[in-house]
């Protein structure tokens, strides 16, 4: 694993300290200017794994599993409150933001910030493709082999094997086709 500033490095050490909080696989690239915070929460990576400059994991009191040869591109954040399962062999381009927990605001007595959120997990199936600036909401599920356009919107269920793009996002195609 390499490591690329001293703020990772304690970011990291943070988690080795306390046991199960962070495990980080063989030949993982953690590029200079990376943050990846699983001091509230649980955070699993896989081998060959990489995060480049900008990159911002943080577990947030959930839990973070990411699979073997994943790269995740600058500037992407992912918050893992309601939980975040990524595949192997999945591309996350530049700028993805993928959320896994909604706000409340349905009391309009209170203001939204002290309505609290709601946990809705997220998986990302093997063999995926996230293009830049593509948001993936709380409570979606990218099945296997799907391919999200850049700028698309995810919220929902995709099919195997399909091209996403637009906001919302909405199936144009299938790969092979």
């Amino acid at each position: 694993m390499r490591i690329g500033s001293l703020s990772q490095y304690l970011c990291l050490l943070r988690g080795f300290l306390l046991p199960g909080h962070l495990r980080i696989g063989r030949r993982a690239q953690i590029r200079w200017g990376a943050t990846i915070d699983a001091y509230r929460g649980r955070i699993v990576i896989g081998d060959r794994f990489k995060i480049h400059k900008g990159g911002f994991i943080d577990a947030q009191k959930g839990n973070i599993e990411i699979g073997s040869n994943v790269s995740i591109n600058p500037y992407s954040i992912l918050y893992g409150l309601g939980g975040i399962k990524i595949g192997n062999d999945v591309r996350i381009a530049a700028h993805v933001v993928i959320v896994s927990f909604d706000h409340r605001y349905d009391d309009v007595s209170k203001s939204i910030t002290m309505q609290g959120v709601i946990a809705k997990p997220i998986v990302i199936e093997d063999d995926v493709w996230i293009g830049a600036g593509a948001k993936i909401l709380g409570g979606s599920h990218i099945s296997k082999g799907c391919v999200i356009g850049a700028n698309a919107v995810v919220k929902g269920k995709t099919e195997p094997y399909g091209i996403y793009v637009g906001s919302p996002a909405r199936l144009v195609k299938y790969r092979g086709q």
